[in-house]
């Protein structure tokens, strides 16, 4: 039997291996995921064959709690809802650690001497360390992406100096905690230091600024990654321990890409000492004067441009808009007009967020383009359709070196011969600065819902 449970751990491992493969390329994602669902369910029946048999009514609760939750949550949520989703979910997977980690610790038939005590002692501590930085850290996120936190960063007095405090009182409690028997002193020492990693967690995430909240997230996935890898070695659990590697490496290698494509420090990130200020930009300090537009005139651009490019933005997603786009990128690729889309690598409120979008709308996936592919190209391009972007295209990331996201490489459309940005109102970007982009020559501002819109411009058209 130990056998067989072997070699179904080893298959799911490798599931999720080519899993994680396939989400690399929109052309293979669905097949990635169906990968990643074969993977889990076969470790999810080999875990199972694998208990003592007194024990399967209490899994079969517990899968049916599970399963009447996640369809109802499955079925509710919609994509511009899947951020926060998956901030919650990472919360799970750092309640687990530190659940199993203390579980282990307090096991009373557990007795282990010399070298194996100090090893296991060890798992236990990093487990629950990272577990409760998770847990705390993704509510903090859930919070600022549902907009029951300000989205500005928490900025208290010599922050660093606390987290440098919080870690060294981790290292001290640790090296009393690993090598001691249990007791009331181990206890407490590991209560206090669980106490320290869940508040590190908040202070860590709070500090970061609401624009960034997509490197977060990635972050954040890291973090659950390694606090599954140190459950699976709590439980020696040998998948767990390598899906728990596989999600913490690939984690981080996503969030150090994300950083660079935001030109932020990846210690920075680590350390929750990055983010905008929450200052924001005076109108009177920007020169130019917003001009609004009509359906009428934004429907005859269209028709003039040969050249097109569509910048979507968290609007976009808020707008449930991603199908007027596409439909209107179908009506002008008919209309002979060469239509191509460009994504910020932090567009929307998790990594990819825009692409999965599109991919739901069926905008083909070869016009979709990253930044670094197609910035070059604005200035060769007839119009621009900024649709709920704002961070992204803020001319000040490059042109004004005091501004709270300079140095963040942006989608350069104001290059283009002209710009129409969609949104709502004049509100500032996550990232709480105004938007010179709204005030330029070649710049118009198409005031309402993206939806109905792009659905009016639509039907304005004459191709």
């Amino acid at each position: 039997m130990n056998g067989m449970i072997s070699m179904a751990y080893l298959f799911s491992a490798v599931m999720f291996i080519l899993s994680l493969g396939g989400l690399s390329s929109h052309e293979t994602a669905r097949r990635g995921n169906i990968y990643g669902m074969v993977g889990m369910a076969v470790a999810i029946i080999a875990t199972i064959a694998g208990i003592l048999a007194g024990a399967y009514w209490m899994v079969a609760i517990a899968m049916a709690v599970g399963a009447v939750i996640g369809l109802s949550l499955a079925k509710r949520v919609a994509m511009t809802q899947m951020p926060q989703m998956v901030a919650l979910l990472h919360s799970f997977v750092g309640l687990a650690a530190v659940l199993i980690g203390w579980g282990g610790f307090l096991d009373p038939g557990l007795s282990l001497t010399g070298a194996e005590h100090i090893v296991h002692n060890t798992e236990i501590y990093l487990g629950i360390f990272i577990g409760a930085i998770t847990l705390t850290g993704s509510l903090v996120a859930f919070g600022k992406l549902q907009g029951l936190i300000s989205g500005k960063p928490l900025m208290l007095p010599a922050r660093h100096w606390l987290n440098l405090a919080a870690l060294v009182a981790t290292v001290v409690l640790g090296a009393l905690f690993i090598p001691a028997d249990l007791n009331a002193g181990t206890v407490t020492n590991l209560l206090v230091m669980t106490a320290i990693a869940l508040l590190l967690g908040i202070h860590l995430i709070a500090a970061i600024g609401g624009a960034d909240m997509p490197v977060v997230i990635s972050m954040l996935n890291s973090y659950s990654g390694w606090a599954a890898a140190a459950t699976g070695f709590m439980l020696s659990n040998d998948l767990l321990i390598v899906v728990g590697a596989l999600v913490g490496s690939s984690g981080a290698i996503l969030s150090y890409i994300m950083c660079r494509g935001m030109n932020r420090s990846f210690i920075s990130v680590i350390l929750g000492g990055f983010g905008s200020d929450g200052g924001e930009v005076a109108e009177g300090d920007i020169e130019g004067e917003v001009v609004a537009t009509n359906f009428d005139e934004m429907a005859s651009e269209l028709e003039m441009a040969e050249s097109i490019i569509i910048v979507p933005g968290f609007g976009m997603a808020v707008a449930h808009a991603q199908q007027a786009v596409s439909d209107l990128t179908d009506r002008l690729r008919k209309m002979g007009k060469t239509v191509r889309f460009g994504i910020h690598p932090v567009a929307g409120r998790l990594p990819g967020h825009m692409n999965v979008l599109l991919a739901e709308a069926n905008v083909p996936y070869d016009i979709v383009l990253e930044m670094d592919e197609i910035n070059g190209d604005f200035p060769s391009t007839d119009l621009v359709l900024v649709i709920g972007a704002n961070d992204t295209v803020n001319p000040d990331a490059v042109e004004k070196p005091g501004s709270p996201i300079a140095g963040m490489p942006v989608l350069e459309v104001w290059k283009a011969g002209k710009v129409v940005i969609l949104k709502r109102s004049m509100a500032s970007g996550y990232a709480g600065v105004a938007n010179p982009l709204f005030y330029k020559e070649n710049a118009r501002m198409l005031f309402g819902d993206a939806k109905d819109s792009l659905q009016a411009v639509l039907g304005k058209l004459s191709g």
